[in-house]
């Protein structure tokens, strides 16, 4: 497969799977890039990692020289992907206003917290990893919102069909998923961060995608909604803060576990036209369900 081809199918099957109910618009994903390459590289053997940056492309230069490699692909954007990551965040009032929030209020939430999370961005040296791709020329590209999409649908079906009664009911449920069984046994599987595990669950909002953490201020809003369980990947404490004081049960589901998750489904779909030779790294295991 051509890494264009490989691209343009990441943008194609994260559309698929995104929450928005108006898809027309979502022409890419400003977290997901090639950040250095030929568009024309053929891509048979792949290094696939959590975070990818300058040792992680020096390890899989090494790896090249030994046994030949074609694309490093990174879950967390670099370089430009990683500049506009708020951009991206706009997923999240689609969220909102699903859960009943409304739209002039989940915008105004939202379009602050991606002032807030540009600015923290805009200092940052993030093209050094990009730089280091170049100079080792190796192609290099990250896969971010595509594959959040798809943890956060994979959960939505579960959740929907699984019907969990108590907080602990869905701890449960997320553990027999085979990335959260595995994260368990490293001590970083699903766990109860706030609430009593036998507190009925109530509604659930599921925190999985949008580029990173929303506004702290939307919690005790969710609750006059009528959710009453988050499930998200992380908190920030100011954000565990916020949802303590807003009474809501969070249940964290893990980080790299969740972005695990995500990119086996999302490589499960681009491995339905053509297989790839995987090398895990960086924290990433792949798993594969076909």
């Amino acid at each position: 497969m051509k890494l264009r081809h490989f691209y343009n199918q990441v943008v194609k099957f994260g559309k698929d799977r995104d929450p928005r109910k108006n898809k027309a618009s979502i022409t890419s994903y400003a977290d997901t890039a090639v950040l250095y390459g030929d568009l024309d590289t053929e891509v048979k053997k792949i290094m696939v990692g959590i975070d990818i940056e300058v040792a992680e492309l020096l390890l899989a230069d090494r790896i090249r020289q030994r046994q030949g490699l074609d694309l490093v692909v990174a879950h967390h954007p670099e370089g430009r992907a990683f500049a506009r990551l708020h951009d991206v965040m706009r997923l999240q009032i689609d969220l909102l206003k699903e859960a009943g929030i409304s739209g002039v209020v989940a915008e105004k939430l939202l379009e602050e917290r991606m002032i807030e999370v540009e600015r923290r961005i805009l200092p940052q040296n993030h093209t050094r990893p990009v730089d280091a791709a170049r100079l080792l020329d190796l192609p290099f590209m990250c896969m971010h919102t595509p594959a959040d999409n798809h943890v956060y649908r994979f959960i939505e079906k579960l959740m929907h069909d699984k019907k969990p009664r108590k907080v602990q009911d869905v701890v449960d449920i997320l553990s027999e998923v085979p990335e959260y069984k595995q994260a368990s046994k490293i001590n970083a599987g699903p766990s109860i961060i706030i609430g009593n595990p036998n507190r009925p669950v109530g509604k659930i909002m599921i925190e999985m995608t949008g580029g990173t953490e929303g506004s702290k201020d939307v919690f005790e809003k969710l609750y006059k909604t009528g959710v009453r369980t988050i499930i998200s990947m992380h908190l920030s404490e100011e954000h565990f803060k916020k949802v303590k004081d807003a009474n809501l049960n969070a249940i964290i589901a893990g980080h790299i576990s969740s972005d695990t998750l995500g990119l086996n489904l999302l490589l499960d779909r681009l491995e339905k036209e053509e297989s790839f030779q995987i090398i895990n790294s960086s924290g990433f295991y792949r798993i594969k369900r076909n």
